[in-house]
């Protein structure tokens, strides 16, 4: 389970940001290529965040869509997963988007 280890990396980067404060909200933007499995992002956040700045926070997950580019026709189009293919019949695709993991923004009380 990565996401454990995604978990910690999160908290170490919010904790930094918040300088002390206590943060009330956490919004990541995550891509459906990514491999990161939702629940357990969420469920290991939750305990990962204890005893820090970040315990009790509200972990807002925006989902980013698979996007890819055919390396045939040079179409564009949303993929979901790595197993697609272009209406072409060309599986030469380039990822554009979808494979993210950012920490978009944290509220943190005044």
């Amino acid at each position: 389970m990565h996401e454990l280890g995604i978990s910690r990396n999160i908290v170490a980067i919010v904790g930094e940001a918040a300088g002390g404060r206590r943060v009330r909200r956490v919004t990541l933007e995550i891509g459906r290529l990514s491999g990161v499995v939702r629940e357990a992002l969420e469920f290991s956040f939750d305990l990962v965040a204890q005893g820090t700045p970040a315990a009790g926070a509200v972990l807002e997950i925006r989902e980013i869509e698979g996007r890819a580019r055919c390396a045939d026709c040079a179409a564009e189009f949303a993929v979901p997963d790595f197993l697609a293919a272009c209406t072409c019949g060309s599986r030469r695709l380039a990822h554009i988007a979808g494979e993210e993991l950012n920490v978009k923004s944290v509220d943190l009380e005044d």
